[in-house]
């Protein structure tokens, strides 16, 4: 079962990659790293640090309902899905406050 799952999110991960690839190709777009400010690249790290932690939290919350449904009633495998429900909820937290994180870089930067 969890090389099932393991497979099927190698495929999920694949597959966007390539449209998001294959959509930058057909826009013609081919900018590498191009920032006016210290203030862009720290609004776009906010960007990919927010993203990030959502998918995570997502990867933890979806294997938690997995466990959770799969468990069957064991107390063993309840247990690692509350945990896994648990890591979800620090996931989204921090989401929530990457943004904060990012203001106080600022601060910090002077920008």
């Amino acid at each position: 079962m969890r090389r099932l799952l393991v497979v099927g999110a190698l495929v999920a991960v694949s597959l966007l990659t390539t449209v998001a690839a294959a959509n930058a190709a057909e826009a013609g777009v081919l900018v590498l790293a191009q920032a006016e400010s210290v203030e862009q690249v720290l609004e776009n790290v906010r960007g990919w640090v927010v993203g990030i932690l959502a998918l995570l939290a997502t990867v933890f919350l979806t294997i938690g309902g997995v466990r959770y449904i799969l468990g069957s009633g064991d107390p063993g495998e309840i247990e690692k899905a509350k945990v896994a429900f648990r890591s979800a909820c620090v996931g989204y937290a921090l989401a929530i406050l990457a943004p904060l994180v990012v203001t106080v870089l600022q601060g910090i930067v002077g920008a």
